[in-house]
């Protein structure tokens, strides 16, 4: 069997929903970003939303206590930035270049002077929104719980079903990611993470080959993230 490339990304739109995007791409400007460079900042107003081309940004917000919540990778396709654009307030999030980024830069004023010839567009930012609130939605459900277990369990669960692979009788997630990127959108520590991974492999609920996840079951994995 030949094996697709691995992701590092954990956030993407379905093409259909963004497709129109990509054909409005005349109505913005193409920017690159080195490795390090910010597309935006938190606490700081930023009247353009972006369309990634081309490597990998990481959004995520500063608590107070000093500490980061990754809220998703974006790889291909994936659009950030879009909330804080449009309602001209300061953004409550960063996003951070992981490699080199290719973007369209699209400002939210002039994409909203085109939704009367082109409603298409709105209703793909309205598409994308609304998965977005559905995800954070989910998320913030299971950052309630107290068992870091369920929220991680409820984390691979979600990349099993949008980069899953059917392989050897269960569905390898083709998304690779450190106990640190798993902590931080989990709201929970490195360690916590690694004795949670091992727990779910001694109790079968996943299982670790080559530094894959394979999930032999996922009605029973969405069963243990259902455990509060």
């Amino acid at each position: 069997m030949t094996r697709k490339s691995r992701r590092i990304e954990t956030w993407h739109p379905d093409d259909e929903v963004v497709e129109p995007l990509l054909r409005a791409m005349h109505l913005g400007r193409r920017r690159v970003y080195r490795q390090g460079d910010f597309l935006y900042s938190q606490g700081e107003v930023d009247p353009s939303f972006y369309l990634v081309l081309r490597g990998h940004v990481l959004v995520s917000s500063m608590r107070e206590d000093g500490s980061e919540f990754t809220l998703e990778t974006m790889g291909h396709r994936g659009v950030c930035g879009e909330a804080a654009a449009f309602d001209g307030k300061p953004s409550f999030t960063s996003a951070f270049a992981l490699d080199e980024v290719e973007v369209i830069a699209f400002r939210a004023d002039e994409t909203a002077a085109a939704f009367a010839t082109h409603p298409e567009i709105a209703v793909a930012l309205l598409r994308i929104a609304s998965r977005k609130q559905r995800i954070i939605a989910v998320r913030a459900n299971y950052l309630a719980s107290l068992k870091p277990q369920a929220r991680i369990a409820e984390l691979l669960h979600r990349l099993a079903e949008q980069y899953g692979l059917a392989e050897q009788g269960a569905t390898a997630i083709g998304v690779s990611l450190t106990h640190q990127q798993i902590a931080a959108l989990t709201g929970t520590t490195r360690v916590t993470v690694t004795r949670a991974l091992k727990r779910l492999r001694e109790q079968g609920d996943i299982a670790v080959e080559d530094n894959r996840v394979l999930v032999p079951d996922m009605k029973r994995l969405m069963q243990v993230a259902a455990r509060r």
